[in-house]
């Protein structure tokens, strides 16, 4: 009986530990926020050397009576994977201890061209953690998403609105594109191979695009997205803007690239789009196809398991923000089959992401 009391002693304080470390996840994430805005990371690159926390606290021009709050923060941070202390003690008055760089904490410099510090910046800005507050509200109610419910409007409608949230989005989006685009051209670089033209539908400002153009000139590249994203901006040789609205119509081209768009929208809209980039490309057999950046959640059973909780991370960010959500192959291909495609590849070289390439 002591035995089963000891057992279910152990399994309570574990269940409790579990669920403590769920409430306060969020502290990971704004700790995180935190040493971004201080522009910790910037400072310690720059310093050359393991970085004192006495020096840190000048460097950051902050008071003496936040010394041992900052080593708290570092402390978490350090915990957490982001930066390494040199030495082994942990008083924060050893002095020989140091601060560097952990290999995290180097895409979230500012100068790094594939830092993905505007997207911790947008995803953990106010009004979208916001809209996490209602999801049970939301539940409830017929609202389209909890964003709508929290802000009475949909995403993309108060982005407009807002030119701080806005800035936040799109550099988010090239500082992504520019980590996709640094993978494909060298790693998958027989995707573009052979075409003649290639579209970017909501290809933003065209930092992929752009990148096409310089390595491959033969072919003749376009970013379509809204007027109000493409207006003024030039182009090159064999690289134009196109305003447009990809639910209407998409210019015609070999090839056909949405980067991560589809997990943005539902299932009735992604067929609308799917279809519209289906009459934009040529038959298969004249070259034509699709070329899709986005998740394929994988099944419980496969692969790394932090791998698949991510993924699940963000469908849950989406079903929150907008109306899409991160799919399965399975997904997909009932998407693909639906719209008349006729096979498709899935290449998953991206980490998180995986390259799908479909065809008519």
């Amino acid at each position: 009986m002591a035995m089963q009391n000891g057992k279910l002693s152990k399994e309570l304080l574990s269940s409790q530990a579990h669920i403590w470390n769920h409430i306060f996840s969020f502290i990971n994430s704004m700790s995180l926020k935190c040493a971004v805005e201080l522009q910790i990371p910037d400072i310690i690159h720059h310093h050359g050397s393991p970085m004192l926390l006495s020096e840190l606290v000048e460097a950051l021009g902050l008071k003496h009576e936040r010394t041992h709050s900052l080593y708290r923060l570092m402390r978490i941070l350090v915990h957490s994977g982001f930066f390494i202390k040199q030495g082994g003690g942990n008083d924060e008055e050893e002095g020989e201890d140091g601060y560097l760089l952990a290999p995290a904490s180097r895409l979230l410099l500012k100068e790094e061209p594939l830092s993905i510090r505007p997207n911790l910046l947008a995803v953990l800005d106010p009004t979208v953690l916001d809209s996490c507050q209602n999801m049970s509200k939301w539940f409830q109610n017929d609202d389209v998403t909890p964003f709508h419910t929290t802000h009475g409007m949909m995403l993309w409608d108060l982005v407009g609105q807002q030119p701080k949230l806005n800035q936040f989005f799109n550099e988010a989006m090239a500082s992504d594109a520019r980590l996709v685009t640094h993978v494909i051209l060298k790693d998958c670089r027989g995707v573009f191979e052979g075409l003649d033209s290639i579209v970017d539908v909501g290809g933003g400002t065209g930092t992929v695009v752009k990148a096409v153009a310089k390595d491959f000139p033969d072919i003749r590249c376009i970013c379509f997205d809204l007027p109000h994203v493409v207006n003024g901006l030039v182009g090159s040789k064999n690289l134009s803007y196109i305003g447009g609205d990809m639910f209407e119509a998409i210019p015609s081209a070999n090839a056909v690239l949405l980067k991560w768009i589809l997990h943005d929208w539902s299932d009735e809209e992604c067929i609308k789009i799917l279809k519209q980039c289906k009459e934009a490309i040529p038959s298969k057999k004249n070259g034509g196809k699709l070329i899709i950046i986005d998740m394929v959640v994988k099944d419980q059973e496969e692969g790394p398991s932090e791998l698949l909780k991510t993924q699940l991370l963000f469908d849950m960010m989406m079903m929150s923000v907008v109306t899409g959500r991160e799919r399965t192959e399975k997904d997909l291909a009932k998407l693909f089959v639906n719209v008349g495609f006729s096979d498709y590849k899935i290449t998953p070289i991206l980490g998180l992401r995986s390259l799908i390439e479909v065809y008519p």
